[in-house]
């Protein structure tokens, strides 16, 4: 299984990226699918999972501002984020659950200036 995520980039306090992650190879059923981040010298954070019927979650951090969303049909995820902080600066991975193992994707920096 492999993972590709786009969307990263700079942007000033106050903008909106949105990222994307798409899962390819040997799936048959993904469980949950999911965008962690880490920002420099902190451990990795999980963000806002999605399950297979569309159940969403969210960190108390970015509650009203980050939308998760999955696409069955292309094992696709995204993460619109709106109104970002120079907090949110981090690499955001995506992650996907497949039976019982979990996949990664590569990561993808995201830069929020003040």
């Amino acid at each position: 299984v492999q993972l590709q995520a786009s969307g990263g980039g700079s942007v000033q306090s106050g903008g909106s990226l949105r990222l994307s992650c798409a899962a390819s190879g040997s799936i048959f059923s993904i469980n949950v699918m999911a965008w962690h981040r880490q920002a420099p010298g902190s451990q990795r954070e999980l963000v806002a999972p999605v399950t297979g019927g569309s159940t969403t979650n969210y960190a108390d951090s970015v509650k009203g501002r980050f939308t998760i969303s999955r696409d069955n049909a292309k094992n696709a995820v995204y993460l619109q984020m709106n109104s970002l902080k120079p907090e949110d600066t981090a690499v955001y991975y995506c992650g996907v659950v497949i039976r019982t193992a979990t996949y990664w994707g590569q990561g993808t920096l995201v830069t929020v200036s003040s």
